[in-house]
């Protein structure tokens, strides 16, 4: 969390709350001031991280992890500006990843409040998917709408459980062995393509899956595209990305981005 609204934050924990699972919340806050503290007074089941200092997405991810490790199975990645029913989404996605050991991370439908739906599901990027997303002018996406409505899954069925190989950061359901083998998120990005780094080093191992039965709702300011600062942020990331992973034509993720397109998840 970092300086976030007060009803919407308690609109997350309450909903994570509502579940006859056997659960704990930790709230990471990254903010200046602990003002958000009066959140863990609300019920034992929540914890208060404060760090008093922005140190980053994946960083403070990280913290939280390294306090469960070893006594769950399960962990969710959950932004703030996130809510759902907590027994329908939690319990089904519980029953679904007990069913299926093969999955390391599953994530579900996401709606803006308004209803519309938001296309989370993504291809392993390539630069240009990138360029066209973030930096390019609309006229000039819209030159290459096909691409880039195969990159976001479009032409495909979001009420159809997917092998998707990136997944959105802002809800993942995770089996906690997947940290013990990928270590986490790469604290290198402070913000922006973790996510997509973070499933990616997992594909190595489990399948990263869309569950739509799951149905969560999700702010999603896109910050990013109004704030220059953010933006700066955002291009660093990616720039960082693909030096990691490469910014030519890379055998390993067509395969996945294939197997994506090629298999539907059972």
């Amino acid at each position: 969390m970092y300086k976030n609204d007060n009803d919407i934050v308690l609109k997350a924990i309450e909903s994570f709350l509502n579940t006859k699972l056997h659960v704990r919340i930790l709230l990471i806050d990254n903010s200046p001031t602990d003002d958000l503290k009066c959140f863990s007074q609300m019920d034992d089941r929540i914890f208060y991280l404060f760090n008093g200092v922005n140190i980053g997405f994946g960083a403070a991810h990280n913290k939280a992890i390294k306090e469960v490790l070893g006594y769950s199975k399960y962990h969710l990645i959950l932004n703030p500006d996130v809510y759902f029913d907590g027994e329908s989404v939690l319990e089904k996605m519980y029953n679904y990843m007990e069913e299926h050991s093969e999955i390391g991370i599953l994530s579900p439908k996401v709606f803006y409040p308004d209803g519309s739906l938001q296309y989370l599901c993504r291809k392993l990027p390539a630069p240009a998917d990138m360029l066209l997303k973030r930096v390019a002018p609309s006229f000039i996406r819209n030159l290459f709408n096909k691409r880039l409505n195969e990159y976001e899954f479009k032409t495909r069925n979001y009420d159809e459980i997917m092998n998707v190989p990136s997944l959105s950061g802002c809800f993942m359901f995770v089996r906690n062995e997947v940290f013990n083998k990928i270590e986490g998120f790469d604290e290198k990005f402070f913000m922006y393509m973790e996510d997509f780094d973070f499933t990616r080093r997992a594909l190595k191992y489990y399948k990263t899956v869309y569950y739509p039965y799951a149905i969560i709702y999700h702010h999603y300011a896109r910050e990013s595209k109004k704030n220059k600062k953010l933006l700066y942020i955002s291009i660093q990331s990616v720039i960082y990305y693909f030096n990691k992973w490469g910014w030519f034509v890379d055998r390993e993720r067509e395969k996945f981005n294939l197997e994506a397109f090629g298999n539907v998840a059972k």
